[in-house]
């Protein structure tokens, strides 16, 4: 018996209609109301994208501070409601905060 046969065995266990479970979206900005602040910034001479304004948890935070910097590609940190990436990373990340359901204020753009 191969792998096809035994899938086909499972298919034919599961119940039949629309009860497949659609995985869950959650949104990350429960309780933002206000836009959040984009702006470069310069950290020792080096520029970096600063997100301020944020309300909500520490763990929010953190778990959106991950998720920019595992999307630009490059290092930072957060604390206190701001986050730091390192590197000019500001029409990035405002797609992707806008992309996440999140408004977005611009300052310092061209």
């Amino acid at each position: 018996m191969d792998w096809r046969d035994k899938l086909s065995g499972l298919k034919a266990d599961l119940p039949e209609g629309d009860e497949t479970p659609t995985p869950q979206t959650t949104e990350k900005n429960i309780g933002q109301k206000d836009p959040l602040r984009v702006e470069l910034d310069k950290r020792n001479g080096k520029p970096a994208t600063l997100i301020t304004e944020f309300r909500g948890t520490d763990n929010e935070l953190k778990e959106l501070a991950k998720t920019l910097k595992v999307k630009c590609g490059a290092g930072g940190s957060s604390r206190d409601g701001e986050i730091l990436i390192q590197g000019d990373f500001r029409v990035k990340v405002c797609e992707i905060l806008t992309s996440m359901g999140f408004k977005v204020r611009k300052i310092n753009f061209k």
